[in-house]
């Protein structure tokens, strides 16, 4: 039975913990792994545009030995000119696997309802979840065991904060979400990671004090506080949001060598600091790389011979 990667949800709490260990076990052994996708193609549509997510799905298939197809937003016209379900029935009589970035998150549910090959959900509305991946893995290599470290989230309560709660839930970190009244992230969000995460340790803090979530913690995130789709909220968010801005008064309250993240690209000077993104501290460019090796552990896990 063919299995999709649409959210964190999607994995059991050993699934997502073997997808770490895969991931790390990739990144340190990538010839082992050369030849693993051989003959394999993935469909890689994009209603949004993209750096990291682009270049880290094609590079990984690339480099497991199979090919990726780039269909850009004018190729398709999903939604307009074709639904999702008539592509998604087109695509598996060619192709091997589905990636899609898109807006709605039913887009991709739809999607995935139709075909009878793998879908990945590069970004939707609601969530992130290779992003919360290569973010998770990241803790782990700087961090050690995810258990017993305290993650603070500040700014947007958006699709990637959704899915750093989820992951959170499966590994066990307490985490801290601070945003202005109004830009929570979303209750049906919420509770499905305290549902998640009640037998492994997780808790989960919301405020609307950025210093009360930064407060003792392990690792400081924040996303952009305009996303894509948004641009026309940009100058009231930037009022909003101007209090919960990372830089090195706030990082002052975390923890003392407590790492600075982001999923990029940032706006320096409104949600981060030159001198937070820039430090030794930050791990943002380690985050940017690991969305390769995430990737390719995902990929391998979907699109890989079974055993």
């Amino acid at each position: 039975m063919k299995k999709d990667f649409l959210s964190i949800r999607d994995l059991s709490i050993y699934e997502f913990s073997q997808l770490l260990d895969r991931a790390a076990e990739v990144k340190k052994n990538p010839r082992k792994y050369r030849r693993a996708l051989e003959h394999r193609i993935l469909a890689m549509i994009f209603q949004k545009p993209s750096l990291r997510t682009r270049m880290t799905f094609e590079a990984g298939m690339l480099q497991l030995g199979g090919e990726a197809i780039y269909l850009a937003p004018s190729d398709i016209q999903m939604g307009s000119r074709e639904g999702a379900y008539d592509i998604g029935k087109n695509l598996e009589r060619w192709v091997d696997g589905i990636m899609l970035r898109t807006f709605g998150h039913q887009i991709i549910v739809d999607l995935a309802a139709s075909t009878k090959i793998p879908v990945i959900n590069a970004l939707t509305d609601l969530s992130h979840p290779c992003q919360a991946m290569a973010d998770f893995m990241t803790l782990r290599e700087h961090r050690g065991s995810l258990a017993n470290l305290k993650l603070a989230y500040v700014g947007d309560g958006n699709n990637v904060c959704h899915s750093l709660m989820l992951a959170a839930a499966r590994g066990g970190t307490r985490m801290a979400v601070g945003t202005p009244t109004g830009y929570e992230p979303k209750p049906e969000m919420v509770l499905a990671a305290r549902e998640d995460g009640k037998d492994t340790g997780f808790a989960l803090t919301l405020t609307n004090s950025a210093e009360e979530a930064v407060s003792g913690a392990d690792a400081v995130y924040t996303d952009v506080w305009a996303s894509m789709g948004q641009e026309a909220e940009k100058e009231k968010r930037a009022r909003i949001f101007a209090p919960y801005q990372v830089n090195a008064r706030l990082m002052s309250h975390a923890k003392n060598g407590a790492v600075f993240m982001h999923c990029l690209p940032a706006h320096r000077g409104d949600e981060v600091t030159d001198e937070v993104i820039d430090a030794p501290s930050s791990v943002v460019y380690d985050q940017a790389e690991n969305r390769l090796h995430a990737q390719k552990a995902i990929l391998l896990a979907l699109m890989g011979k079974k055993d």
